[in-house]
């Protein structure tokens, strides 16, 4: 294991976790890497050079949040305690989202810079917050992207919240939104309630790399607002990339984020090279987080190994610029005759392959559910259950327990439950994909 690190910034290491051994004929390699990023200015409390950051938070002002009235009331204290939770010095804007997206404060295109007067009058700014329209929610992603455009920050980033469907704009409209924005700003997405598309809201976190969750009681968004910027004022590097270098004949058959929530890079590659590929990661502060890689090498006879790939942490330089060189790993293969080490599966690389069956066998459950396919919901959440309970996952354990009544958690043995509410229903689904670190033993 090797790391680089720059003064002042956090220290990065990476450690790969794989059973390298294959048998005679075996093709592909699994690896879980971790990577770690300790000892920056977040873990010391310091503060961080003004205009490292710029944050734009949108605001669903749509109809639909004056039903209940304590959702637009929740809606704009909320982004009065993430206004509350700016270090100074961050750039931010408010946006009110609706068919169109408007700038609220500051205005005329700009960020404002935050102190205790901008946070002052953007609070003000919010209590003229009122609902009416419809929800295009493009619109408003394109708005912040425009107005973190003009930023020079390297941090940027969007909080969304929604309390309904992007019922006024065209699925591909949104797409195509999200395409552009990809690798420009991340963005955290929140539906409130229990009227909006699961698929919807973590589409556009998954798409920014940002998280998803739901806040079923509006009297909750000020605490979950004032938690997701407190980790936006921790990051302190971006546009960190997983540079995954493979030997000519080997094919990388995927790279997943696989903690601290399942998330698939595969598809983002950008060519960084000679068999040199970059899977973006966002922005770091202090944390961890673990990438399962799997590549498909040439066969070999026993006795043979190589290089199957090396694992690089990066920040990609300027136009003709190298890159910088944060810490790196290598995945290896070895064939053997040997049938206990070939056939033995690593135990990092057993858990998260469970915890992605979890989140199928859920999303797979709920969906035989609507359909009202009974067998089907019951054999998927049980399983769901069953792998829940072995790698204990408790808080989704907890969740399933609101859909199924569990016989048998270790066999997977549940009955549906008759009534189930929306609220946890849909915040099942929207955790589906949060996963836990492996049992330390």
């Amino acid at each position: 294991m090797a790391n680089f690190a720059k003064p002042s910034a956090p220290r990065f290491s990476v450690e790969v976790y794989q059973n390298e051994f294959l048998p005679e004929g075996g093709r592909d390699v699994h690896a879980i890497v971790t990577v770690t990023a300790t000892g920056g200015a977040s873990a010391t409390r310091t503060a961080v050079a003004d205009g490292t950051a710029a944050v734009v938070l949108m605001v669903d002002c749509s109809g639909s949040m004056e039903y209940p009235a304590e959702k637009m009331r929740g809606a704009r204290e909320a982004t009065a305690a993430a206004v509350d939770t700016l270090r100074d010095g961050t750039a931010f804007a408010v946006i009110a989202g609706t068919h169109v997206a408007k700038e609220v404060y500051p205005g005329q295109g700009r960020l404002a810079v935050a102190d205790a007067t901008t946070r002052a009058q953007a609070k003000e700014a919010l209590r003229g917050l009122t609902a009416g329209g419809g929800t295009a929610i493009g619109t408003w992603l394109r708005l912040a992207d425009g107005l973190l455009r003009g930023s020079t920050a390297a941090i940027r980033h969007g909080i969304l919240l929604t309390d309904g469907r992007n019922e006024h704009e065209e699925p591909a409209v949104l797409r195509a939104t999200l395409d552009a924005c990809a690798g420009r700003f991340t963005c955290d997405a929140r539906g409130v309630g229990t009227d909006w598309d699961v698929k919807e809201v973590t589409g556009i976190a998954n798409a920014l790399l940002g998280s998803a969750d739901i806040v079923a009681d509006p009297a909750h968004l000020a605490e979950d607002f004032t938690r997701m910027m407190e980790n936006v004022m921790g990051k302190e590097v971006a546009d960190v990339a997983l540079r995954l270098w493979t030997p000519v004949g080997v094919e990388i058959q995927y790279v997943k984020q696989v903690a601290p929530a399942l998330q698939d890079l595969t598809g983002r590659r950008t060519d960084s090279g000679p068999r040199a590929g970059d899977y973006p990661t966002g922005s770091w502060g202090d944390e961890s987080r673990e990438y399962h890689v799997c590549v498909r090498v040439p066969t070999a006879i026993v006795g043979q190994e190589m290089l199957a790939a090396r694992t690089t942490l990066v920040l990609p330089g300027a136009a003709g610029q190298p890159a910088t060189v944060l810490a790196q790993g290598l995945v290896r293969a070895v064939w053997t005759n040997d049938l206990a080490a070939s056939t033995a599966i690593n135990a990092q690389v057993a858990h998260y392959t469970g915890q992605a069956e979890l989140a199928e066998a859920i999303q797979q459950g709920l969906e035989a559910r609507k359909m009202g396919d009974v067998g089907g919901a019951t054999a998927k959440l049980g399983r769901a259950v069953q792998l829940a309970s072995s790698s204990g996952n408790a808080d989704t354990a907890r969740l399933l327990s609101k859909v199924v009544d569990v016989v048998d958690a270790v066999a997977g043995t549940v009955r549906l439950k008759a009534k189930v509410a929306d609220a946890d229903e849909m915040t099942l689904d929207t955790r589906s994909t949060q996963t836990v670190r492996v049992k330390k033993t």
